[in-house]
């Protein structure tokens, strides 16, 4: 396809900003932070996985105080990050960083989840219940009435900070374009496969440039599909992604582990490719801090894309979950870290450096993965590897889509104080840039999403460092008593029960 001279120009100047925004300061402040959660949490994160898996399908005893059980509110947070980053972003982060990219998704994601476990127990903590009944909640409320507490005008500051790149990841970044543009790219691949050289028929868009029938096609149903769900409303998402997302989960989870085993000779290997790739040890004379340096750029980049650890969006969801005490839900929305990146991530990436079709410069984004799959699983024929992972892709995104207009509506009704005419004027704009996705080139939709993404983590970062004090408080005060909050304990029954659900509680029950 021939790509218009203005997207040419576009691609040059992010390129720019991309490398500004995504420099070591913010690398290190990301790691750093999850580093000093975890040890200021005694690594919750290991410590109590157990207990967090467990916990995901736990009832509340609680009538009120939430719209949503924790394990819909946790797939809601799914639905809006497993999608296109465990299997374009994945193939991306690999393509240009190299395998040692994987190991640094996996350092990323481990800090992350304690990272997400304090973000997600502060949306519950500061959450607010709305004159009819909704929740709202989020590192905007976070930031508002903790920070705020002892420093007013820095706590109101984030807020509104995280609250406008909030909407501007579900616009241009996470939301809209990736996720547009990789489903094309996806049903791109499949027609060629299938259609052959019908497939590249191509027709001419006024200023866009000019690309396959199939894709354009492809943006006008997905556009059309995403505003009778975002213009009819929200409400049945956390049903439908309950439902979407463990599914189409284990058939990913199915295919990718068939892959490995059946080359599971070349497992070895590839770990070592990972490893060695981390350190630039493969890089040639004098290019090794360089090669370091990118893997650790694109794999912490590609990773905070997939889990979403430390942006802030994960705790909106979170925040309209029924629970007994925060911290259950911030136990709960770090499995989705671990489900995302060590377990998703992993297959994908494995699959990929396996196969090595991410060193193949005539493939790109989810072609590498395509490709890296038949390679691996070359008894089932290439169409219907193709059609299983586009199928798989195109669930995984849709999802994301409206997970993503549901956060970015949550920040622009916080921004508005609660008038809704800002939101509905917003989902036009979120319908539109739905349309133009599959129209951005690979290399410019995942820059622009990696620097919304690096904007709107900054604030939300900043908030967890300096309420520290309550996250590890409000830890203890939870832990202390956690034999009463295991799965099927008589909650009512239990005379140390605290009567509000963040209380410190009196004379604590044993550990489990």
């Amino acid at each position: 396809m021939e790509i218009s001279p203005v997207f040419e120009k576009i691609n040059y100047v992010l390129d720019k900003i991309d490398g500004f925004v995504w420099g070591l300061p913010l690398i290190i402040l990301i790691l750093a932070t999850g580093i000093f959660l975890t040890i200021k949490l005694r690594g919750v994160q290991f410590t109590q996985l157990k207990f967090a898996l467990k916990s995901i399908f736990r009832k509340s005893e609680k009538k009120d105080g939430g719209e949503l059980s924790s394990f819909k509110a946790l797939c809601t947070a799914l639905s809006a990050t497993i999608g296109t980053g465990n299997i374009v972003g994945v193939a991306t982060a690999i393509a240009l960083g190299g395998p040692g990219a994987l190991f640094w998704m996996w350092l990323a994601a481990l800090l992350g989840m304690a990272t997400k476990y304090a973000e997600c127990l502060l949306s519950i903590h500061y959450r607010e219940v709305k004159a009819d009944g909704h929740i709202l909640g989020g590192p905007f409320y976070t930031c508002e009435k903790g920070v705020g507490a002892r420093w007013p005008v820095l706590g109101k500051f984030l807020a509104v900070l995280f609250a406008i790149f909030g909407t501007m990841v579900g616009l241009f970044g996470i939301g809209t374009f990736s996720q547009v543009n990789s489903i094309s790219d996806a049903v791109h691949t499949f027609s060629k496969t299938v259609m052959g050289g019908a497939a590249l028929r191509t027709i001419d868009v006024p200023v866009l440039g000019t690309y396959p029938v199939v894709v354009v096609v492809s943006s006008i149903i997905l556009a059309i599909l995403v505003a009778l769900v975002v213009i009819g409303g929200l409400k049945r998402i956390s049903t439908v992604a309950s439902v979407i997302v463990p599914v189409m989960a284990v058939v990913y989870v199915f295919m990718g582990v068939l892959a490995i085993l059946c080359n599971v000779s070349k497992v070895t290997w590839a770990f070592e490719q990972i490893f060695t790739g981390a350190f630039g040890f493969k890089a040639a004379a004098g290019g090794v801090v360089g090669a370091m340096i990118v893997a650790m750029q694109k794999g912490i980049a590609r990773g905070i894309f997939s889990n979403e650890a430390g942006l802030g969006s994960a705790p909106i969801a979170a925040s309209a979950a029924k629970v007994d005490h925060s911290v259950q839900q911030g136990i709960i929305s770090m499995t989705g870290t671990f489900f995302d990146t060590i377990v998703i991530c992993t297959i994908t990436g494995l699959v990929i450096v396996m196969s090595g079709c991410w060193a193949d410069p005539n493939l790109a984004g989810f072609q590498i993965t395509n490709a890296a799959f038949q390679t691996l699983l070359p008894a089932i024929p290439g169409v219907v590897i193709s059609g299983i992972l586009m199928v798989c892709l195109i669930l995984f995104a849709f999802t994301t889509i409206l997970g993503w207009d549901y956060y970015s509506e949550r920040c622009i009704e916080y921004l508005a104080k609660g008038n809704m005419i800002p939101v509905h004027i917003y989902r036009i704009f979120y319908i539109i840039a739905v349309f133009i996705g599959p129209y951005m080139t690979i290399s410019a939709v995942w820059t622009i999403a990696d620097i919304v993404n690096g904007l709107m983590a900054i604030p939300n970062i900043i908030s967890l460092l300096l309420l520290n004090g309550i996250i590890v408080k409000l830890t203890k005060d939870f832990f202390s008593g956690k034999r009463m909050y295991t799965v099927g304990y008589d909650f009512n029954n239990d005379p140390v029960k605290a009567d509000h659900p963040d209380a410190t509680i009196e004379n604590p029950a044993p550990q489990a």
